[in-house]
């Protein structure tokens, strides 16, 4: 199947802070025409007009529970909780879903595996570009250290507004995985020993362990630094954002991408061409 020149494109989540600047994203590239935006029942915007939430001005697409209409690939930044709802419907009329909600419950996740058996499903615990040149990095610093031999501390950091109600960040725990499967030979995936922040007398830091640290102040959009420590020297890979637009640029990028996929999984690896 081939992806046309121009879609349309349904926003899930369209009245939040993401949403509104992925219909600014969209909305700013010619390729897409954005023909929906939706959001959850109770929300105050309803009816309000999704260009101009967005801040650019009537679009004619009002903010709505559903969508009626052709579509060809959906964008979800809502929340945990509201994603099953949206996967089903990627399902019922063969769309496909770019996932950029973090932190999904447990019937979330069980809903977006049923779809990727029927759609093309793209989920990213961060939607940056920059990002996700970062994790391939990190990945391949940790197996380089690891080849190497002789300890390596992990410690990784992340910053985000004071808005942020999960700890630490999807992307934090994405980074911890990538070390962990990379570096930590004596441990399966994903079974390293962690330690969120310390305190008190803790003793000696263990080796083996992935330090994580979440800071929550201001309007931070997002930094993280992934710190490499061995003796006598150290490795910092930092990536930060300087506004929400670089999630939103790298949603539309990936669900440019997933236009005209077979059914199946996908990443933002695979809109980078990493290999």
């Amino acid at each position: 199947m081939t992806a046309p020149s121009s879609f349309r494109l349904v926003v899930h989540g369209a009245a939040g802070r993401m949403g509104r600047r992925v219909v600014a994203a969209a909305a700013a590239d010619a390729r897409i025409d954005v023909v929906a935006a939706i959001d959850a029942a109770a929300c105050p915007h309803l009816g309000e007009d999704a260009g101009t939430l967005a801040g650019l001005g009537s679009l004619g697409v009002p903010v709505t529970v559903d969508w009626d209409g052709p579509a060809d690939v959906i964008i979800d930044f809502s929340l945990p909780g509201a994603v099953a709802s949206i996967a089903r419907k990627a399902v019922a009329r063969k769309v496909p879903l770019v996932v950029a909600t973090t932190g999904m419950d447990t019937t979330d996740l069980y809903e977006v595996e049923k779809a990727r058996q029927s759609v093309p499903v793209l989920v990213s615990p961060s939607m940056s570009l920059a990002v996700n040149v970062a994790m391939d990095l990190v990945g391949r610093a940790g197996r380089l250290l690891g080849r190497a031999g002789g300890r390596t501390d992990v410690e990784i950091i992340e910053c985000h507004h004071h808005h942020k109600e999960d700890a630490p960040s999807g992307t934090a725990l994405k980074f911890g995985q990538i070390v962990g499967e990379a570096i930590l030979h004596d441990h399966p995936p994903g079974a390293a020993r962690v330690a969120h922040g310390r305190a008190g007398r803790v003793g000696p830091r263990p080796a083996g362990e992935i330090g994580y640290h979440a800071v929550r102040a201001g309007d931070n959009p997002g930094e993280h630094t992934i710190l490499f420590g061995m003796d006598g020297e150290s490795l910092s890979v930092n990536v930060r954002a300087s506004s929400r637009d670089c999630y939103a640029h790298g949603a539309v990028a990936a669900a440019v991408f997933l236009v005209g996929q077979k059914p199946g999984s996908y990443s933002m690896r695979d809109v980078l061409g990493i290999e």
